[in-house]
């Protein structure tokens, strides 16, 4: 099948990238004339494990293509995907501007019938809004379809390949058979399809990040009452994860989420349901809990540090807001890189990928290091603030005698007590014990 995405952005590569390695022919559309020309060069715009492998084969076996005319990059395909950003306003709600603008450039271009798919993350009505647009100047049939993507970063090419299920949003016979023929070879195992109308499919997207958000705040919530009661997080998460009802998944407590879904998705929601005047509470509170989570433990450095941190170097491990990635939209380490900052103290950083997007960023007012160990040579302690792997099992001896005091404030829980405890190290983690070597 012959395939159009419009944008090339995390979603749009995904995308475009899985869907031409099970054989359809895509052309990739962006109005960005430098990024277009480095991806024709072979260079990706972003980090994404497994991506550099998919992407390398299918553009040399001539199935995946890149282009800045739209006219030419549509030129034949049955399927539109528009994956372009949606940026929230100052009030929260999702930024259209793009997707409306896309749809009303699209309508005179079409051939033929076509379905075009909302794959942005958009507020419930938006399909309706695209298809007026693409009304106004259209000359043929046409469906529009919202199709949200539920893509970990990270892990987003296992995630496309191998869904746990497809949510399509559509009520056209028509566009429905379509779509269940493109997304066969994704579900062969048996995960589900799901087809809705268009509002739900619209809606689902935003309350399935809602909800994981919300598990997030309420285990960070639960962290900062287990310090207070002299309890362990990790039990707590053991013993409840294990109920079938509520599972074991985003129960680990840490400095908040971030990324580009989580924190703009949760925004979004709750301003759809001020919009029809409905107080959505639990948001609030999420949202709350998120921004206080995000620098929970500079009230500690500051009180470790008799608070006074001028001249004080702090290592800080981990910019990227998750591991496997070189996203930073909300990372909380730029929020604590902020507060250590303003604070006085120097930052030493380091993170496998995200180093030159901070740069870009935060400046010189940091120092980047290419290697953990490097950064943390005679600073006065170290901060964890994203889990990657290679900070899981350090060797502590070593980590040790670089740092100018045994001090390690871990924002992801990444060591056991016992161990913190045996090597002699003062150690703050989260909804823990406080281990004073």
């Amino acid at each position: 099948m012959k395939i159009a995405v419009i944008g090339t952005g995390y979603v749009g590569l995904v995308t475009g990238t899985c869907f031409a390695e099970t054989g359809n022919t895509v052309t990739c559309v962006d109005i960005d004339v430098q990024k277009v020309a480095n991806l024709k060069k072979g260079i990706l715009p972003i980090y994404e494990r497994g991506l550099d492998d998919f992407f390398e084969r299918n553009t040399k076996e001539g199935r995946l293509h890149f282009t800045t005319n739209l006219a030419e990059g549509i030129q034949g395909a049955k399927v539109i995907f528009l994956a372009l950003p949606t940026p929230p306003g100052e009030d929260g709600s999702a930024d259209l501007k793009y997707v409306l603008q896309v749809a009303s450039d699209l309508g005179p271009l079409l051939k033929e019938y076509t379905i075009i798919v909302d794959k942005s993350t958009v507020p419930v009505g938006t399909c309706e809004k695209v298809h007026a647009k693409l009304k106004e100047g259209a000359q043929v049939e046409f469906d529009v379809v919202s199709n949200p993507e539920f893509l970990r970063e990270g892990v987003a090419i296992e995630d496309f390949m191998k869904p746990e299920r497809v949510v399509v949003g559509t009520q056209s016979p028509r566009a429905r058979k379509l779509m269940e023929n493109l997304y066969a070879p994704f579900v062969r195992q048996g995960n589900p399809v799901i087809f809705m109308d268009e509002r739900s499919a619209e809606l689902t997207k935003y309350a399935a990040n809602s909800f994981l958000a919300t598990k997030i705040s309420f285990m960070n919530e639960v962290a900062s009452l287990c310090e207070r009661l002299g309890a362990d997080i990790d039990a707590v998460r053991a013993g409840i994860g294990t109920d079938s009802r509520i599972g074991k998944r985003f129960l680990f407590a840490g400095i908040g989420y971030g990324g580009s879904c989580f924190p703009k998705d949760v925004q979004a929601l709750e301003k759809s349901a001020r919009e029809v005047d409905y107080d959505f509470k639990i948001l609030k509170a999420v949202m709350d809990v998120n921004a206080a989570q995000k620098t929970t433990l500079i009230p500690r450095i500051q009180k470790h540090f008799q608070n006074n941190l001028k001249g004080k170097t702090i290592a800080l491990w981990g910019l990227a807001f998750k591991p496997h990635t070189d996203d930073i939209r909300e990372a909380p380490a730029l929020y604590n890189i902020e507060a250590l900052t303003q604070a006085g103290a120097v930052v030493h950083a380091h993170d496998p990928e995200a180093i030159e997007n901070v740069k870009k960023m935060v400046g010189d007012r940091i120092r980047y290091f290419d290697s953990p160990y490097e950064a943390v040579k005679g600073a006065d302690a170290l901060f964890i603030a994203t889990e990657w792997p290679e900070y899981r099992t350090p060797d502590f001896e070593r980590l040790a005698s670089a740092l100018k005091s045994k001090t390690i404030f871990d924002g992801r829980n990444l060591y056991d007590l016992p161990q913190m405890k045996e090597q002699g190290f003062t150690y703050y983690s989260i909804g823990r014990e406080t281990i004073y070597g």
